[in-house]
């Protein structure tokens, strides 16, 4: 009798039987369902622009390419960099400059804090004019502790200046002063004992300019330190740029405008130009053998 019984399984005929192992190797490997040719190639990678590639998919050679690209869109920004410098500094030294009012010398006409644009190319084309307003270097007998001076030209070359009864004379004519608030204040003489002093008509040497402030009362001008020579003038007083003037807004408005459109085409034509010579030179994605798949 067989002492585990009948081990014929529920529902089944006959005694179980283990399986084994060489049955098992008997049956041989399972038949492994052949693909279709459709189903069997490898994955197919999304076509990318070469510039949008992973950097392991880049070959060596295009990698060289975008660094040449990258430092080439930095070059063009460096040149853009200096050569606006250069024009800033070329600009500044030659054609205009600001200057700042640290005296009420030109007052009611300029104000103490008020910032000056002075153009430096008028007095190439055409030669000093009555009634400009100036800024020259300090001259030689100016005693104030400024480096430039900011004053109206009264007397050209050869004018004989005098102050008659208050009033500034020129040639023997009293000279007409809009600039001068109403009613003008006294134009008298410096104490000094200087034949420019006007205590007495004075004659303008060649190639000088005799300058006076608006602030007749309070300014300490030609009749002081002299006229000054033509060599000493910075340039012409253009406008006011502080506070604004009203048509100061429509020049900052047009030169922000100019600025901003030649940032974004030096920007657009270093990006396209990169982009552009990366398409040329892989124009339909990765390039083959890049695909994974099993080996």
């Amino acid at each position: 009798m067989d002492p585990f019984g009948d081990n014929t399984p529920s529902g089944g005929s006959g005694p179980w039987l283990p399986v084994s192992g060489p049955a098992v190797l008997a049956r041989g490997p399972s038949a492994v369902p052949e693909l279709p040719d459709d189903e069997a190639r490898p994955l197919a990678v999304p076509e990318l622009p070469a510039d949008q590639w992973p950097a392991w998919l880049v070959p060596p050679d295009q990698r060289s390419e975008r660094r040449r690209a990258r430092i080439r869109w930095i070059l063009e920004w460096l040149s853009v960099l200096v050569v606006a410098l250069l024009l800033a500094v070329g600009v500044r030294a030659y054609v205009a400059q600001m200057f700042y009012i640290p005296s009420g010398s030109m007052l009611p006409t300029l104000t103490v804090g008020e910032r000056i644009v002075v153009d430096k190319v008028s007095y190439h084309l055409h030669t000093v004019q009555r009634g400009d307003i100036v800024v020259f270097s300090r001259p030689p007998l100016e005693q104030a502790d400024y480096s430039d001076l900011v004053k109206r030209v009264i007397g050209l070359p050869g004018d004989t200046i005098a102050s008659v009864n208050g009033r500034v004379t020129v040639n023997g004519r009293p000279l007409a002063e809009p600039w001068l608030p109403t009613p003008p204040p006294e134009t008298l003489p410096s104490p000094l004992t200087a034949p420019y002093s006007l205590n007495h008509p004075y004659k303008v040497p060649p190639g000088e300019y005799y300058v006076m402030g608006d602030n007749r009362t309070d300014s300490e001008d030609s009749r002081y330190f002299g006229p000054i020579p033509r060599g000493l003038i910075v340039g012409k007083m253009a406008f006011k740029v502080w506070p604004f003037a009203p048509d100061i807004w429509l020049i900052g408005a047009v030169a922000v405008i100019v600025i901003a459109l030649v940032v974004l085409l030096v920007s657009f034509r270093a990006q396209g130009g990169s982009r552009g010579a990366a398409r040329r030179a892989h124009p339909r994605g990765p390039p083959a053998g890049t695909g994974a798949g099993p080996a």
